[in-house]
């Protein structure tokens, strides 16, 4: 027995899905040919079954188990002002890693007036405070929400001089490259929290 929920699925259907073929492994050649790809042999999986309804992200059954809200998260946090809150990587093989989210338990849809018109000078600030940071060239961010139901985006600071990482490659590096001294991630932390409480808000690090 287990107490994991069952769910009863069945394939996706729409136009798209009508054009693909589950099970094909299709050819990688357009990406090994990208001048942001820097890999000289990348092989797929088959493509699997496509099926609906979608297990259920991380807090949409139980919000208590969501790891970007204040209960279980708020010890990884390095700054915070009434809105919203940054998390700094412990363990990164980038100079910095980390991630923007509300405070709030909120999806993108259910973001508040508040929270949809502080969103930009937040993203702003927390960019210009990556890129301030030594060796740092540019900040990258993103928005997935796949693992989470929580809104979240994903930060993190591209190497100066490393073309390798352009572009979505970046996240890549991050788990190739050798891990980062903890102690230097630990002062980008407190260097980044530092530069967005010199505007608003607390460094909490």
């Amino acid at each position: 027995m287990t107490d994991e929920p069952q769910y009863l699925t069945h394939p996706a259907t729409s136009r798209w899905h009508d054009g693909v073929t589950i099970g094909e492994r299709y050819a990688t050649d357009m990406v090994v040919a990208h001048p942001m790809v820097p890999v000289e042999e990348l092989r797929m999986e088959p493509l699997a079954p496509m099926l609906v309804p979608e297990e259920p992200r991380s807090g949409v059954l139980d919000p208590s188990e969501c790891w970007h809200c204040p209960a279980r998260g708020r010890e990884h946090w390095i700054w915070a002002d009434e809105h919203w809150h940054v998390v700094g990587a412990h363990d990164s093989g980038l100079p910095w890693i980390g991630g923007l989210a509300p405070n709030a338990h909120l999806r993108l849809d259910e973001l508040g007036p508040d929270e949809v018109t502080t969103m930009g000078v937040v993203i702003k600030r927390l960019a210009g405070a990556v890129q301030s940071l030594d060796g740092v060239a540019r900040t990258h961010f993103a928005r997935w929400g796949d693992g989470s139901a929580h809104f979240h985006l994903a930060f993190a600071a591209r190497p100066l001089g490393m073309m390798q990482a352009r572009g979505w490659m970046l996240e890549l590096w991050d788990d190739v490259l050798p891990r980062t001294d903890a102690g230097l991630l630990a002062d980008h932390n407190r260097q980044v929290a530092a530069a967005m409480a010199a505007m608003s808000g607390e460094a909490l690090v």
